[in-house]
């Protein structure tokens, strides 16, 4: 009896910093996107952007693609988690990229 005493009391001990500690992470982190391009990150945006519009699985109409050395960074709203993955697929797939940061958020 006194082991799962204590047992009981080891766990309750251990159970409140697992939420806070989940609650913490479903947290939304800020990401800075750049405000200036080169000509060099203003054609792998447009190569990006061009690709997302061809793709006819999913509507990517509303993703924004700024790139900065070689990174990617989405932003915008999409329709479903489905999009969201796809956008970012197409992203790595695009010649030049070399990182993709995803900000896309999914309509509820």
């Amino acid at each position: 009896m006194k082991i799962a005493g204590h047992f009981a009391f080891a766990v309750a001990l251990l159970i409140p910093p697992f939420v806070l500690g989940c609650r913490m992470m479903r947290s939304e982190a800020t990401v800075e996107i750049p405000t200036a391009q080169t000509a060099q990150d203003e054609a792998l945006s447009k190569s990006v952007r061009d690709r997302l519009l061809a793709d006819k699985k999913v509507d990517l109409t509303g993703v924004n693609v700024v790139s900065s050395r070689g990174t990617v960074y989405l932003t915008g709203t999409v329709q479903s988690l489905d999009a969201r993955q796809q956008a970012v697929k197409i992203a790595w797939n695009a010649p030049g990229v070399q990182s993709v940061i995803n900000a896309l958020k999914v309509q509820k």
